[in-house]
């Protein structure tokens, strides 16, 4: 059973930036493409960010040009570099493998 845990939310200011980091229990990033995905009060989860196996991203029109996925096959783990943060990027964040699997989230707050 693969299980994904995320670490790394936090209270920021807006301009202010945030690394998330999801770890795995197993070698899966090499095998499986892996998302990350973000639900704010009241609204549908939403991917935002993912990276294929070939190692080749594409984000939501809404975060592209602010975040960067990234991935250290070696430590098992997904990492979401977040710059910029804007007040509707408030959400719990959480990680995927293959659309399959998904962490318990982690809550990002971005408010002066």
């Amino acid at each position: 059973q693969v299980q994904l845990v995320e670490s790394g939310g936090g209270s920021v200011q807006p301009g202010g930036s945030l690394r998330l980091s999801c770890a795995a229990s197993q070698d899966i990033l090499t095998f499986y493409w892996m998302g990350w995905y973000r639900q704010a009060p009241g609204k549908q989860q939403e991917l935002i960010a993912r990276i294929l196996t070939s190692g080749t991203t594409d984000y939501t029109d809404a975060v592209k040009g602010r975040f960067t996925i990234s991935r250290d096959n070696a430590k098992n783990t997904l990492y979401l570099q977040m710059d910029n943060l804007k007040a509707e990027d408030a959400a719990v964040y959480s990680c995927g493998a293959n659309g399959l699997y998904w962490g318990p989230g982690t809550q990002v707050t971005v408010s002066s």
